[in-house]
């Protein structure tokens, strides 16, 4: 089986979590790949050196100095933090961007947000060579070009190009929220496609879980089997999701 485990930042910033999610993860059967944001961490980096986020959107304006900080944090301290935590609790982890062997190319997105990229095609090749060689890649959302350019990319839409190409049986959208909750405020177990078009035209789900369920029907549209989005620090939660536990909420298309 194939799957892909997207990473929330908030979920990586916390030594127990992240300690706690990799050694799940490193016990977790069949070909796996990891794909993690870190925009707390970037917030917090850019902050200490005077630097004031804009977002447009909910996404970063990502200007050259902002690129260069991209690179540091997402590609640097917090890929290579979580890959030391992983092969800590026994996995061969290899850290990535987007960048390697053009894993995920993107284009510009908008030229108001600066180097803000939208991914246009993955080359799964650089995944399936590791992970049928036993190896755990553990990617950042970066992504580049042909021409050389650097991308900063949502995390959501990084990990749907990554599953994707990598034809994943399952994506697992690990995250500091519950689930998806409906219009009365309690957490809905299933969610179809039309469903999550309901919730954004009521402006029920907006901001960052608006990004979420559209990265999740992008995911079941481009033949990822199975979408879930569910809470990273509850217990044991990687091995409740594969045994097919009811947890968070789980997309599907019709």
């Amino acid at each position: 089986m194939k799957i892909l485990i997207k990473l929330g930042g908030t979920l990586l910033d916390a030594d127990k979590t992240r300690v706690s999610l990799a050694k799940q993860i490193a016990a977790t059967g069949g070909q796996v790949v990891v794909v993690h944001g870190g925009g707390k961490q970037m917030t917090r980096f850019l902050a200490e050196r005077g630097v004031e986020s804009k977002f447009v959107n909910g996404l970063r304006v990502t200007t050259p100095d902002v690129v260069d900080a991209v690179l540091k944090v997402f590609a640097g301290s917090v890929n290579h933090q979580l890959v030391s935590t992983l092969v800590a609790a026994g996995a061969e982890a290899v850290g990535l961007s987007g960048i390697d062997a053009c894993l995920t190319e993107a284009e510009q997105l908008d030229p108001a947000l600066g180097a803000v990229g939208r991914p246009v095609r993955s080359n799964p090749r650089i995944l399936d060579v590791l992970t049928e060689n036993h190896f755990l890649p553990v990617v950042a959302c970066v992504a580049g070009d042909k021409k050389g350019n650097i991308y900063n990319v949502n995390a959501d839409q990084m990990a749907v190009a990554c599953a994707s190409g990598f034809k994943a049986d399952k994506l697992l959208f690990l995250t500091d929220v519950d689930g998806v909750r409906g219009e009365a405020g309690t957490i809905l177990p299933t969610l179809t496609l039309a469903q999550s078009n309901g919730l954004i035209e009521a402006g029920i789900a907006t901001g960052g879980m608006q990004a979420k369920l559209n990265a999740a029907a992008d995911a079941l549209q481009n033949g990822v089997a199975e979408v879930i989005i569910a809470p990273g620090a509850a217990e044991n939660i990687v091995a409740r999701l594969l045994a097919g536990e009811s947890v968070g909420t789980r997309f599907i298309a019709g």
